[in-house]
């Protein structure tokens, strides 16, 4: 292999590949990069942790084709570190041996046998649909906090996605919270259901966010896979059923304060100075003075009330919660005002921004 590119282009792809690089020890050679240079002039940068993969096809001006396994932490350390007035890199396999050269210096990283890396897998059959990568990683970013950290229930450590009346809806849960976002689409779309894995989403946003155009999906049971110029992404995917957690949604609401959004956020804050070990606050709620109280006491430190103005309707109504499932909803409001609706007493609070319809969030309550 003997090629030469724009370190610019391989600086970009290795940046985004590096992450997806596996640090298992006992198969080294998913800690590395696969470099293929092929005859048509371009080189290939493939990465995978057999969880999710990456490879990316950046120009080249191949003087030999031919493949490397290279050490992923050292080639992105080497190439993150080049100055910026070297316009171009060499790249030369040569006795196992990966030379890399610049106008101002050069280095020499030992390779491991380029056979043993697995292929990264295809999307042979299923599902293909287009859809803005911007607004995919919208709907992902708005969601995907609110599912599980544990894979003991697969289904709920990940991010639900289907389709509905024009909008791709995206779903997650822990059974404690849960969050949900409808993005606008141009077209309808019938993609069925996918569940992907709560632990590849960063990764998936990383590579996805900067793309304000169509990316080409393509979807079967077991993967998902997005295509766009050159770079190729694929996931595995859940093979289970979400449960149907509109069930969970109260259909009618006793009580509604509608509050401003950054007045409910200082008040949070505050009451975390107090909280106890359980993260409990205390929300209660008084039609007749139109207030909206956040509560905490910790017998150790001390106690906090914090009193909102708030426009409430229905019953006057003291309920406690779990403050970081409220505030973590914040990442995903811009709304200026926001509402909060009660079914009652031990049920679920859901927020709802004041001038959006496309998301709601919903916390159960602490029976404490």
């Amino acid at each position: 292999m003997r090629i030469e590119c724009v370190q610019e282009k391989i600086k970009e792809a290795i940046v985004l590949a590096e992450r997806i690089v596996g640090k298992h020890m006992t198969l080294p050679v998913l800690s590395c990069f696969f470099l293929e240079a092929s005859k048509n002039n371009t080189l290939t940068i493939k990465a995978t942790n057999l969880d999710l993969g990456i490879e990316i096809v950046i120009p080249a001006k191949t003087e030999e084709a031919g493949s490397a396994t290279v050490p992923g932490s050292t080639l992105a350390s080497f190439v993150g570190g080049l100055n910026e007035f070297d316009k171009n890199i060499k790249l030369d396999l040569d006795q196992g041996n990966l030379k890399i050269r610049t106008s101002r210096g050069s280095g020499v990283i030992k390779t491991l046998p380029h056979e043993d890396f697995p292929s990264i897998p295809r999307v042979s059959s299923g599902t293909t649909f287009m859809i803005n990568g911007v607004e995919f990683v919208k709907g992902l970013k708005s969601v995907w906090y609110s599912s599980s950290v544990s894979s003991v229930k697969p289904e709920l450590s990940s991010v639900f996605v289907y389709c509905e009346d024009g909008y791709v809806v995206f779903v997650a849960t822990d059974s404690f919270r849960l969050a949900e976002k409808k993005i606008k689409t141009k077209k309808d779309k019938d993609f069925g259901q996918i569940l992907i894995p709560h632990k590849n989403i960063p990764e998936i946003m990383r590579v996805l966010e900067n793309i304000d155009d169509d990316v080409e999906v393509n979807l079967d049971k077991n993967q998902i896979s997005f295509i766009y110029k050159g770079i190729f992404l694929i996931s595995r995917v859940i093979d289970g059923s979400f449960p149907d957690y509109k069930q969970i949604i109260p259909k009618s609401y006793i009580t509604e304060a509608t509050v401003l959004r950054q007045d409910l956020i200082n008040a949070l804050k505050l009451s975390n100075i107090f909280s106890d070990k359980f993260n409990q606050v205390n929300v209660k709620i008084n039609p007749s003075s139109n207030k909206c109280e956040i509560r905490t006491k910790n017998n150790d430190v001390g106690e906090n009330i914090t009193s909102l103005e708030a426009v409430v309707t229905g019953d006057a109504l003291e309920i406690n919660f779990n403050y970081k499932y409220i505030i973590d909803s914040f990442q995903s409001i811009d709304s200026d005002s926001v509402t909060l609706c009660f079914g009652g007493l031990n049920k679920p609070m859901v927020i709802n921004p004041v001038s959006d319809q496309t998301f709601r969030y919903l916390v159960m309550p602490m029976n404490r």
